[in-house]
Formats: structure tokens, sequence, C-alpha cells
């Protein structure tokens, strides 16, 4: 009967973690918009930067965050911090409500959560976007976003795979890039 009790708990708890991660945006893509605009264009984009860090961040264990590939690079956690300040700009260089990047000392799955969310809103917002150009500003365009935060973002996910292969916990094999779904 004890056994049976710790299964249960075992389990409830088990998909209390597993329903809370579902909250999470980008655990699969949504189906595309079927309208090429600049806006739904970019948001894809953003969407697609989701997915891969995402599943890049997924089930990193302390050993992986203290991770790095040599000694003057970056450790995961430092990696994935970067990333996270780099959501924030992005979302800031097109957002009516920008805010100040806090140095409030976040957790890594504090980070993770708010880099997603990040993420969605912006994509939000640039599918909403039938011109891109009015997120241009005197200092930047938002071709630099494109070319500058975004892809740095995407560049860094690719560490964080590269990173926590190296440290023993490989990327979810089933995790499809290609059509942002996860199969069964």
């Amino acid at each position: 009967m004890i056994k049976f009790k710790l299964l249960i708990s075992f389990l409830i708890i088990n998909l209390g973690v597993m329903a809370q991660e579902q909250e999470l945006p980008y655990y699969e893509l949504e189906d595309p918009t079927e309208d090429y605009t600049a806006g739904s264009v970019a948001a894809r984009m953003i969407d697609a930067l989701g997915f891969r860090y995402y599943w890049a961040s997924e089930g990193l264990r302390d050993v992986d965050l203290e991770y790095k590939a040599s000694e003057s690079g970056r450790t995961s956690a430092e990696t994935n911090e970067h990333i996270f300040g780099l959501s924030q700009f992005i979302l800031n260089s097109i957002s009516k409500d920008a805010k100040k990047s806090t140095k409030e000392i976040l957790s890594f799955e504090e980070q993770r959560k708010q880099t997603l969310f990040n993420l969605k809103k912006t994509s939000d917002i640039l599918r909403e976007t039938k011109s891109i150009s009015q997120y241009d500003s005197s200092r930047l365009p938002f071709w630099n976003i494109i070319n500058g935060p975004i892809s740095d973002a995407i560049w860094h996910c690719g560490q964080l795979v590269m990173m926590r292969r190296a440290s023993g916990n490989p990327f979810n094999s089933k995790v499809g890039l290609l059509s942002g779904k996860v199969r069964e």
C-alpha cells in the first residue's frame, strides 16, 4: 500500500511538472498563417527561434549549466543569460511599452520562462504588423535586429545544444526542427 501511495504521489508530481512545461510557449510551433506579410514572416522567424530555444534549454541540469567548452568560453548558464538579454532587446526594439532591463538576478528557470514569453510577445506584435519599417529607429533599422540579436540568439541556441551534448545531456531526438513538431 505504501508503494502504491508513493507511485501515485510520484505520478501527480510529474504530471504537475509536465503541465507546467506545457504552459510555456514553443513546445511546438503553431501552424503558420497563410498570409505572407513582412510581419508574419518576421513573426515566424521569432517563433522558430522560440522553438529552438525551448528545446535547446529544456531539461538542462546544473552540470549542463556549469559546462563550458573552453577556459575562455561562456558556460551554458552564461550563454542562456545572454539569450535572455537578447530576447529583452528584441522585444524592447518593437514594443510600445519597452521596459528597461533590470539587473535582478534570475534563476535559470525564470530566465528560460521569461525568454520564451518575451519571444512570444514579440511574435504576437510582429504578426499583426503590415510594415516592419515602423520599427526602424534613427539608430537601429529593423534589418539590424534581424542580422544582430535575432541571428545571434539562434547562434547561441546552437551553442547550448553543443554544450549540452558535451556534458552528457543530448538534444531530444524526437524534436523535428523542420516541422516544428515533436514526434511521438
